[in-house]
């Protein structure tokens, strides 16, 4: 297996709140890749270590498999290729950024990257912007023709595993597959002991702040631990937000409950005012509906009113069958019942003013009434 590196161009980044960089690059391609004799036959075994140029295939098969695009998520991006592949030993020595994602761009795999060294930042925004892959991968000699008809001396049949995306002056797979402009092609040395000039090792790592704490960007579980608070405050903060918002919508809404309720209220006490108007309605309602319970031969108590006489009256003429009606279903069947009844006029009448006189001549015309009326009763005996 040979750990090889492949060289990519990034696309026009984008700066975070926090002043990383995030940005999509097309990181991978389909087609003929030229590599030293050295990085993929180091011990000879083919005779092609002495080969300035040696050509190998990648097809879609290889440069699309699953597996192999999703085994770069979550690896570092360096700048240059370190000496030695990444791993947990040395990562804080390597690590310039992460790749946050994969995916397929046309005849591309494209990444998403987050560079978050300022030294590796400002050496993109310099011009340094061009990409170099470094994964192992399986490869199958002998002789394959790319579709444009170029002779490889080997293909690659399996991408075993991506450790690491490094930035790079001039890249292997072409101007398209990179941040800006460095249109040079450049052979790219990727078996580890082939680049330990491009080694990253003894340099000072910067430092950020964070949370008040300056941090070492080298130390891998400070950082980790810095976002980690950070990240933390600001979920908090969105919860406490969202409560706050979600508490002043609902005192909104019982507000407007309230004032609603308090509406209804005083429409229901305007509705229920004794008015002259309305004593006279129900004066005459009681009195219509006492005569026709009398007309259709019920008896009701004195002080029955008007929705006890009408119950009496259904009940008296329907029996058990009103047993379960509702008030409003005993209005229904009560004009029914009593629809051909007549009764007398119920009109209420006014009793007028009342005569007020002093008691002597109250008295006097008691007097004279009682003499007309013995005059009156002689009449009749002669």
């Amino acid at each position: 297996m040979a750990f090889l590196a492949d060289h990519l161009t990034l696309d026009a980044p984008r700066r975070t709140r926090e002043g990383f960089l995030a940005v999509r690059a097309k990181a991978a391609r389909t087609g003929v890749y030229q590599y030293t004799g050295a990085e993929v036959d180091p011990t000879n075994a083919h005779g092609l270590r002495d080969k300035a140029i040696v050509n190998v295939l990648r097809d879609e098969n290889t440069v699309f498999d699953r597996g192999a695009v999703q085994s770069f998520i979550g690896k570092p991006v360096t700048d240059d290729h370190p000496s030695q592949p990444v791993t947990k030993d040395n990562w804080r020595q390597h690590a310039r950024g992460t790749i946050m994602g994969a995916l397929r761009d046309g005849d591309y795999v494209a990444f998403d990257l987050l560079v978050t060294d300022a030294e590796a930042i400002s050496k993109i925004e310099a011009g340094k912007r061009e990409l170099s892959n470094g994964y192992g991968a399986e490869l199958e000699f002998g002789e394959f023709k790319a579709k444009d008809g170029t002779v490889c001396d080997a293909r690659q049949s399996k991408i075993t595993g991506g450790n690491h995306v490094a930035l790079v002056d001039r890249g292997r797979a072409g101007s398209d597959c990179r941040i800006a402009d460095a249109r040079a092609f450049a052979t790219c040395d990727a078996n580890p002991e082939a680049v330990a000039r491009l080694s990253t090792e003894g340099k000072a790592m910067k430092k950020i702040v964070l949370d008040g704490l300056q941090v070492d960007l080298s130390d891998a579980d400070a950082v980790s631990a810095a976002i980690s608070k950070l990240q933390a405050q600001v979920a908090d903060a969105v919860a406490a937000k969202e409560t706050a918002e979600t508490k002043a919508v609902a005192d909104a809404a019982a507000v407007v409950a309230k004032d609603t309720e308090i509406a209804d209220l005083k429409r229901q006490l305007a509705d229920a005012a004794i008015t002259p108007a309305k004593l006279a309605d129900a004066a005459k309602e009681y009195a219509d509906v006492q005569a026709k319970a009398k007309a259709a031969g019920v008896t009701v108590a004195a002080d029955a009113d008007t929705a006890a006489i009408k119950k009496a009256v259904v009940d008296a003429k329907m029996g058990e069958a009103a047993k379960a009606y509702t008030a409003d279903n005993i209005a229904i069947a009560f004009d029914v019942l009593t629809k051909g009844v007549t009764v007398a006029d119920t009109k209420v009448h006014s009793i007028g003013a009342p005569l007020v006189a002093d008691t002597a001549t109250l008295r006097d015309k008691a007097r004279m009434d009682y003499i007309n009326g013995l005059n009156g009763q002689k009449k009749d005996a002669a």
